[in-house]
């Protein structure tokens, strides 16, 4: 049945395309050939089959575009990076690749630490100008909604700096940028040998500063043993808790903490890398709606070998995601493809699953149901692909397959290249 709009009343029309909408509609990538998208004030207004438009679309908008048959899919959502940093810790890759562990590394006063040195180092002017290329990698290859954690200041004025730093990313870039407070990262050196007292510090003054300031929209924790125990944890997040803010977390990297059944305790929007969760963690999870965040970046820096439990989660209904985690020492990765091609051929998660883990699940993990699928009414957050197939988004490594990025109904990103 034909559509019936006011003359030329939406702001774009996009007609020729295929579209990989991530709807729940029975179909695989919810996929619409033959498609037409358009939109109007930043939404959503049409997703479907072009034979329903008018026989004459320029009704519709003054601005209809051919996709020259463009396969287009919702913008991509980076539910989990550390962009915003100082520095530069390569010589930790030099020294794992020499034998030295993760674990090593950090004792040593490498790791978190050594990052923390050089962030606090700078200004707010500084460090945006090196963090600022590293998101903008991202958008380029197709993100429109960017996670990014605080955690490497780790004092009251370094961990506001970040946060705002990452607020005036999304706004230089255009895009949407959610913000994360991550205080309980590490001890810094100031509170060497006092984790307790820090952990108090947080709960006590960072924390309640950060959502004072407006600066957090949500709370994270690294949960583990060279970070911090599942108490002090569960007192970060009552803190975070009392003061409205959700939490996600760092759970069961590199040991099983019982993290993942932690985040789930309190509601937690997601627990991520979760490569030692056990089943009853996995269980608490699906009972809670928590989302899993793979993180395979991390996972191939480190050369880990124990597995997320990828058939567990898929046995009960575990929402998963996929992510970057962009950090400089366990996973300097600046491209969210790249993690969806790693969660394939690492995880054998199938392309379906890594192009919905970048996406709609993602969007989830952020505790964000405006955005993620191509339906009416979300928002016109979508991305015009070199690409002939979905599958085409996990199966290239690296390139630069990203035709044009619109965020809210604008073009952030336009390479007008030949299809």
């Amino acid at each position: 049945m034909k559509i019936e709009i006011p003359t030329r009343s939406w702001d774009g029309l996009l007609i020729d395309c295929d579209l990989a909408t991530m709807a729940d509609t029975g179909e695989a990538y919810g996929a619409i050939r033959g498609a037409a998208l358009g939109w109007k004030d930043g939404r959503i207004v049409f997703a479907g089959a072009a034979d329903a438009l008018p026989d004459r679309p320029e009704a519709l908008c003054a601005r209809v575009e051919s996709a020259a048959g463009a396969l287009i899919t919702p913008g991509l959502v980076d539910c989990h990076t550390h962009l915003v940093f100082g520095g530069n810790r390569a010589n930790e890759f030099d020294m794992r690749l020499n034998g030295a562990s993760y674990e090593d590394i950090s004792r040593a006063g490498g790791g978190i630490v050594s990052t923390v040195r050089a962030t606090r180092a700078l200004d707010d002017a500084a460090l945006l100008q090196e963090s600022l290329p590293r998101a903008r990698a991202l958008v380029d290859d197709g993100v429109t909604t960017i996670e990014i954690k605080s955690g490497y200041g780790l004092d009251q004025a370094s961990e506001l700096m970040m946060l705002r730093v990452a607020r005036e990313i999304g706004r230089q870039l255009g895009v949407s940028v959610r913000t994360t407070f991550l205080g309980a990262h590490a001890v810094p050196p100031e509170y060497s040998g006092r984790q307790a007292d820090y952990i108090d510090h947080v709960c006590d003054v960072l924390l309640p500063e950060a959502a004072r300031s407006g600066l957090a929209d949500a709370v994270d924790a690294f949960c583990e043993n060279i970070g911090f125990t599942p108490q002090q944890t569960r007192k970060v997040f009552a803190a975070a808790r009392d003061l409205g803010l959700p939490v996600k977390l760092h759970a069961d990297q590199l040991s099983d903490l019982g993290g993942g059944a932690l985040s789930a305790e309190f509601s937690g929007l997601s627990a991520d890398h979760i490569e030692h969760t056990s089943e009853d963690g996995v269980r608490a999870m699906a009972s809670a709606g928590t989302v899993a965040v793979l993180l395979p970046g991390a996972f191939y820096a480190l050369r880990d070998t124990t597995l997320p439990p990828i058939n567990a989660l898929r046995e009960h209904g575990v929402t998963m995601a996929v992510a970057t985690d962009l950090n400089p020492g366990t996973s300097p990765m600046l491209s969210l493809r790249l993690a969806m091609n790693m969660a394939c051929t690492l995880f054998r998660l199938t392309p379906e699953e890594a192009l919905r883990g970048a996406t709609v699940n993602a969007a989830r993990a952020l505790g964000l149901s405006d955005r993620g699928c191509l339906v009416e009414g979300m928002r016109a957050d979508f991305v015009i692909w070199n690409a002939a197939t979905p599958a085409d988004l996990c199966y290239w490594i690296g390139g630069s397959l990203a035709r044009r990025v619109v965020v809210a109904g604008q073009t952030v990103v336009a390479r007008e290249l030949a299809p």
